[in-house]
């Protein structure tokens, strides 16, 4: 059954009672709730510790966040108690120091905000016990005070809370931006190879040194310039990372809008598969070798900067390229001209830039690749054997000698031709016009008549070029003796017919 007072207040909410009463009664609830201020701020913290997994760290920002909950406790129970106007009230210093700190480490500003939440909560329970205690048997000065202590708690933690956002965004863009600019410091210290403090650079860098590092490099192409760039291969080195690294975080380090560095920390593992990583569409990653140590830490990037320089001169860079694939053709990049003259030399007519001549290219390279198995090479590239046969005898009559002769050089020059396409190879000759050169005939074939002609026709012709085909063959000619009439029982020759 509904008591008198509760259905007055469902059907009146708005409370008109005398205000100085309920200041008096709010203020004296403050006071109460003052004298167990520690209580409060001990039953927040645990609270917001237990729920909050986020908020838990190292005893330095602990004691902070402690601080802070007092702060805010008691800087609350003082407006309640004194009525102090909420437009004059700040976030209290330990606060905003906590605020700063958080964002420093990371914590993510929702736990933050949840942390504040939950407060409130708690907060108002020890409130609203105290008020229950003093005004018991007052529905209508209970409800007017309950409505107003609300109002302020609500009132401040928004108005806190605001600080404390504003505070933790500014203190973050600082922070990133002052930790990049110490990070790159020390990344350059590191590839100039001068003498660093090892312990100091870990620390900054939140990496270890003395481990296996892979090296990588990423670029977004040109048909996928977007303002969210740098973001995209951020991700990219993360997922990467999830899949290869040994748990830690890689070093990432923007280079400009549309190119980052990295290094993946690898632990004790010196192997790495780039087949085994696939990069997002638009995004091209070249990778270094895995090498150990603060020297290995160099070596890998500036393989993989290797790696991305053949990846560009090809005109048509790969997804991912790899260090291994392209150390040769890396290691003569320097001197682009000689390099073109020397594949033109080596290869010769096979270093023409058309499609048949590449056909030729990646099945001979194919076939050395494999110590010269024609099984093997047909099994990879998934073609008859007798198909694999023909390109080789075609690549080396290109070539002008056998595969065999100087295959070191050959093989080297296909990898070049293969990794950077049009700039070391000689234009393809211009097609002829139809009819404009007129084939030279057989000399094997008459032109008077369409029978083969004998070796002895044939050395007539090429000699008195003039004389046209003979008419009789030798054999005929000698059995007609010096007259050149048939002998008996012989049948004359026939004469061709002229078309």
């Amino acid at each position: 059954m509904t008591s008198p007072s509760a259905r007055w207040l469902c059907e009146n909410p708005q409370v008109d009672t005398d205000r100085r009463a309920v200041a008096e009664l709010t203020a004296s609830v403050a006071a109460a709730v003052s004298r167990r201020a520690a209580a409060v701020s001990e039953d927040v913290y645990a609270v917001t510790r237990r729920e909050i997994p986020e908020l838990s760290d190292d005893q330095t920002v602990l004691a902070l966040f402690a601080s802070s909950i007092d702060s805010n406790v008691s800087t609350c129970l003082q407006i309640m108690q004194h009525q102090i106007d909420l437009a004059a009230v700040h976030a209290p210093a330990a606060a905003l120091e906590e605020a700063r700190r958080r964002a420093q480490r990371g914590t993510p500003l929702t736990a933050l905000l949840r942390a504040y939440r939950l407060g409130h909560t708690v907060f108002l329970d020890w409130v609203f016990r105290e008020l229950a205690r003093q005004a018991h048997d007052d529905a209508r000065m209970l409800t007017a005070v309950t409505m107003d202590l609300a109002k302020i708690v609500a009132g401040y933690v928004d108005q806190t809370s605001e600080e404390i956002v504003a505070t933790y965004a500014r203190e973050r863009e600082n922070w990133l931006r002052n930790r990049s600019a110490a990070r790159a410091a020390r990344v350059r210290g590191l590839l100039s190879g001068q003498l660093v403090d090892v312990s100091a650079t870990e620390a900054t860098l939140g990496y270890r040194l003395r481990q296996h590092h892979l090296g990588v490099v990423c670029w977004t192409g040109a048909e996928t310039a977007r303002v969210d760039n740098i973001t995209r291969l951020e991700r990219a080195i993360g997922h990467i990372a999830a899949q290869t690294a040994a748990g830690a975080e890689p070093v990432f380090l923007p280079r400009d809008e549309s190119s980052a560095w990295a290094w993946l920390p690898l632990g004790i593992r010196d192997r790495f598969d780039p087949a085994a990583c696939d990069a997002d569409a638009g995004i091209h990653v070249a990778f270094g070798d895995v090498v150990k140590g603060i020297a290995g830490f160099r070596l890998t990037h500036q393989q993989a900067l290797a790696a991305q320089a053949v990846a560009l001169a090809g005109g048509s860079p790969p997804r991912v390229v790899s260090y291994g694939e392209v150390a040769p053709v890396a290691m003569m990049l320097g001197t682009r001209d000689l390099l073109r003259a020397w594949v033109v030399g080596t290869l010769g007519g096979l270093a023409t830039d058309d499609e048949h001549h590449a056909r030729l290219r990646e099945t001979l390279l194919v076939f050395l690749d494999t110590g010269g198995s024609y099984k093997t090479t047909a099994e990879r590239l998934v073609l008859h054997k007798n198909s694999v046969q023909y390109r080789i005898r075609r690549a080396e009559e290109s070539l002008g000698r056998p595969v065999g002769d100087s295959r070191h050089d050959v093989e080297l020059a296909l990898r070049a031709s293969r990794w950077l396409g049009s700039s070391v190879l000689q234009r393809a000759a211009a097609p002829e016009l139809p009819g404009r050169v007129r084939p030279r005939p057989d000399p094997r074939f008459s032109r008077r008549c369409g029978r083969s002609q004998g070796p002895f026709e044939i050395l007539m012709r090429l000699t008195f070029p003039r004389a046209g085909p003979l008419p009789l063959t030798r054999r005929r000619a000698a059995s007609a003796g010096s007259t050149g009439r048939p002998r008996p029982g012989t049948r004359p020759a026939r004469r061709c017919r002229r078309r």
